[in-house]
């Protein structure tokens, strides 16, 4: 049962946060110690918090985020540092904390925890939500104020002139609170005020309160900072709650009334925990049937007695925050569970109790969200609940149930839990659509089911977490298979640096990316492959934001789009197949020499030769062993024209597996070349006076009618139209542009087609058909991007009927006249560098737009004009021996 629905849900809906606190200015963010992020303890208490199970996870999820070490030290010092920022660094700071919060649609802020000069106000924290943040009002800090600027005007009045004269301004202000529109409810701490057994409206004492009131008299004004007093404590709740009861509206959606939120259980060694108990409430709560109670953080750890009063009185919710993440993962699943037990969830709400620093915010998110995931599956496994059910509780839990109470108005508007589970994946934040969600629910069981069964074969010891970048290196992560295990069965998950996707070949970021963020990975099980090494598997993942939204600037995730969209949009479907050309080079040892590889010795080296075989055709059968082995399907093999230099050819296959054919099979090759010595190159063109390599890929539409010209050649053409743009992606490389030669079978210059014309860059393959072969393609390409490019371009080409106006070139485009090219329509050329293709790229929008994404052009563009300029201060040995070891 996969869940996927569920699982989607989980991660995506978005949060009313009804219960946090603003965050501390910046000049303030040390006067608080940040071991308080994952408890309630103080003082001497704090030492000891290392120990504890919930520090422990909570340094674990902050090193991930803020990707740093995983202990205590470096996770300060890294949170230090995102407060540290100043002038324009400052919006590095805003992104962190805009990190911290996402998901959050708004937050209700107690903004009575610490003075105005401490923290910002609740509307300063809009901008890191979608949404506008609103205002509780904390009872006790609103009648300090007010009792302070009344005693400090006492000259003889009796205490209870005084005592009413309070209430007074009490209760106006409580009315004007009723009709700000900005405030949406109340809170109280008089759980930290003696207690929360509080008496009846009926059994209150005004006498103590008055001798209270008296005694803050005789101390002064000047000395009084806190309401500790128990008597006035209940009168002024208990005012509170009569104005809410008599002038809060009639409790209707129209008319509602404005709950009070309560502090329950879960406290510093303020409380006095055996009153900190919801049940003290009962008699409040029947003194006032109209007033909305909430009752805060869990109560824990008297939960079962939230959920009870919630479940027996129509007023009461419970909102089960705050033990995010100060109770241990196991303490907070059990808190749900209990929760549940009795309790409906029509009545239940969800709070971060975020405070003081953005990350209480990020941890009390991750760790609700992993909470719901385990529990909530565990429930519709066990047959408690089915996925739509449960759908509509995490709905209800995060938002609905909250939107309501606090007559929030909100542009956001949840999908059904039906459609929710029928959704097509969407790269909008929030979709959360899988690498995988297109296979079927019984289909994903089958393939995860077989990716453990291969997993716990004991010649199998690693997996390899591929991907490929933005420079099209072919990265990786090595996990032990025992800890891939772990993960399959308690449903874990991998993150991965979001500054993956910004780093040149040497690790040097591009200046428009930070250090800050971390994706989760979406792991296909279903691209499992043995190899490149004895012993390992290798495994393809789609990144994904921290709450499961797909990221455009993903590789993979990119094409899967856009094959999406050209099924959904013109019925297109497509198969692919690359030939993998590289140059198998010896290490140069000899003394002084000053290139790092050199060619093969061989006899006759060309193209076909048969004799060039003789000393690698066990090598080459070992590489296509591997490559079968692997379950990628090879045509054939052969020698290509340069000394050492070889093709394999791969079977065609749907544009995305193609793709990982392709990468999985060449890091195959280098690892079989490099157990027998041997370095393997994809080098466009490694030696000058050699021919050069590529990476053609052949294309056909394979969906029904895609062999007639009126589908395929405006598909041809669009690629055609687009093609100045998209060789930014064929052609990636600076290097790239030297293997762009005329009458070398390489493509040549010039943007034409031809009939079995291995002259032209696009040859149609055949005498008819979609079969078509695009030659400038080499391997220094990322796959993902050049084919998701050719594709929107022919899909371009579909949709607006792009003219085949180029007509059959069966001669070398560079040999005929003007005039014979002008009447075959061959009017371009391509860009002569990657300097001009990417600025052919930018300047076609209408691709741009096909591909989806204009965040992943511009994080595109700006790699790749980073790595020209790094290759522009080597020279051109040392630039050629650097692309040779890295490609």
């Amino acid at each position: 049962m996969d869940l996927q629905a569920l699982r989607t849900a989980i991660r995506t809906t978005p949060i009313v946060d009804n219960h946090a606190h603003p965050l501390l200015k910046n000049h303030r963010s040390t006067d608080k110690s940040f071991l308080s992020i994952a408890t309630e303890a103080h003082g001497d208490a704090l030492n000891d918090t290392w120990s504890s199970l919930a520090h422990i996870r909570a340094v674990k999820q902050l090193a991930g985020q803020l990707d740093c070490e995983p202990t205590w030290d470096a996770v300060e010092a890294a949170m230090k540092a995102k407060r540290s920022l100043q002038g324009q660094e400052a919006s590095v700071r805003s992104d962190w904390y805009r990190r911290c919060m996402e998901g959050i649609e708004t937050i209700l802020l107690d903004d009575g925890l610490d003075s105005g000069d401490e923290t910002h106000d609740y509307d300063w924290h809009n901008q890191f939500v979608t949404g506008e943040c609103k205002r509780i009002v904390r009872i006790e800090a609103l009648a300090t104020d007010m009792i302070r600027r009344r005693v400090a005007k006492m000259t003889g009045e009796t205490p209870r002139t005084i005592l009413i004269a309070i209430l007074d301004d009490f209760v106006r202000e409580i009315e004007r609170c009723i009709a700000d529109p900005e405030v949406v409810g109340f809170k109280s701490i008089i759980c930290y005020r003696g207690g929360l057994d509080l008496p009846s409206i009926h059994q209150m004492r005004m006498e103590e309160a008055q001798a209270e009131l008296e005694g803050i008299a005789q101390a002064g004004a000047e000395k009084f900072t806190r309401l500790q007093h128990r008597a006035l404590n209940h009168v002024l709740l208990h005012a509170t709650a009569s104005r809410i009861a008599e002038n809060g509206g009639d409790g209707s959606e129209q008319q509602p009334k404005k709950p009070i939120q309560f502090h329950t259980g879960l406290g510093d060694n303020d409380i006095t925990l055996t009153k900190s108990s919801p049940s003290h409430l009962q008699a409040f709560i029947a003194d006032y049937p109209t007033v909305p109670i909430v009752i805060l953080h869990a109560s824990y750890p008297w939960t079962r007695e939230a959920g009870y009063l919630a479940a027996m009185y129509p007023n009461v919710y419970a909102d089960f925050g705050e033990v995010f993440p100060f109770v241990s993962r196991q303490g907070q699943e059990s808190v749900l569970k209990q929760i549940l037990e009795l309790c409906p969830w029509s009545k239940i709400l969800w709070s971060t109790d975020g405070h003081w620093f953005p990350e209480t915010y990020l941890l009390a998110i991750m760790q609700m969200r992993e909470v719901l995931e385990t529990t909530l599956c565990d429930m519709v496994r066990e047959g408690d609940l089915n996925e739509q059910q449960a759908i509509r509780l995490v709905q209800d839990v995060l938002f609905v149930n909250s939107k309501k109470l606090y007559s929030l108005q909100t542009e956001t508007t949840l999908p059904s839990p039906e459609s929710l589970a029928n959704a097509k994946p969407s790269s909008k934040a929030g979709a959360g659509a899988s690498a995988s969600s297109s296979k079927g629910a019984a289909a994903l069981i089958t393939i995860k089911r077989d990716a453990a069964n291969t997993l716990r074969d004991p010649k199998n010891k690693w997996l390899r977490l591929v991907w490929v970048d933005y420079t099209a290196s072919a990265r990786c992560r090595v996990v032990p298979a025992r800890k891939v295990l772990e993960a399959l069965e308690t449903g874990g998950s991998w993150t991965n640096t979001m500054a993956a996707f910004g780093l040149l070949q040497n690790d040097m970021p591009i200046p428009q990316i930070t250090a800050t963020g971390m994706y989760t990975l979406d792991v296909d099980w279903s691209s499992l492959r043995p190899g490149p090494a004895p012993g390992h598997l290798s495994c393809f993942s789609e990144f994904r934001e921290p709450d499961g939204a797909e990221t455009l600037l993903c590789p993979r995730t990119l094409l899967r789009n856009v094959i999406d969209n050209a099924k959904s949009t013109q019925g297109l479907e497509f198969l692919m197949g690359f030939e993998i050309e590289f140059v198998v080079l010896e290490r140069n040892t000899e003394p002084g020499a000053t290139e790092k590889y050199r060619t093969m010795q061989t006899d006759g080296h060309a193209w076909a030769v048969a004799r060039v075989l003789a000393g690698m055709a066990s090598i080459l059968d070992e590489m296509a062993d591997c490559l079968e082995e692997a379950g990628i399907s090879i045509e054939q093999y052969h020698a290509e024209s340069a000394p050492g230099q070889y093709e394999i050819v791969l079977s065609a296959l749907p544009p995305l597996a193609a793709c990982d054919s392709l990468v999985h099979a060449r890091q195959i090759i280098e690892s079989v070349a490099a157990r027998h010595g041997y370095r393997v190159t994809l080098h466009p063109k490694p030696f000058k006076q050699l021919v050069g390599t590529a990476s053609h890929v052949h294309l056909s539409v394979s969906s029904p009618g895609g062999d007639a010209p009126d589908v395929y050649e405006p598909f041809y053409a669009g690629i055609l139209r687009h093609f100045p743009a998209l060789i930014a992606f064929t052609y990636s490389n600076p290097t790239s542009y030297e293997r762009m030669v005329d009458s070398y079978w390489a493509g040549g210059r010039w943007i034409m087609w031809g009939r079995e014309n291995k002259e032209s860059p696009l040859r149609q393959c055949g005498p008819s058909g979609s079969h078509w072969e695009m030659k400038c393609f080499d391997g220094l390409a990322n796959p993902y991007f050049a084919v998701a490019a050719i594709l929107s371009a022919g899909v371009l080409g579909v949709a607006q009927g792009e003219p085949m106006v180029w007509k059959d070139c069966e001669s070398d485009a560079a040999k005929l006249t003007p005039e014979q090219r002008l009447a075959l329509g061959i009017t371009d050329m391509f860009p002569a560098s990657l300097d001009e293709a990417l600025a052919a790229l930018q300047a076609d929008s209408a691709l741009i737009a096909q591909l989806g994404s204009p965040e992943f052009v511009q994080r595109y563009v700006d790699v790749k004009k980073a790595e020209i300029g790094f290759l522009s201060q080597l020279g051109e040995s040392e630039r050629r021996q650097w692309i040779m070891e890295r490609y």
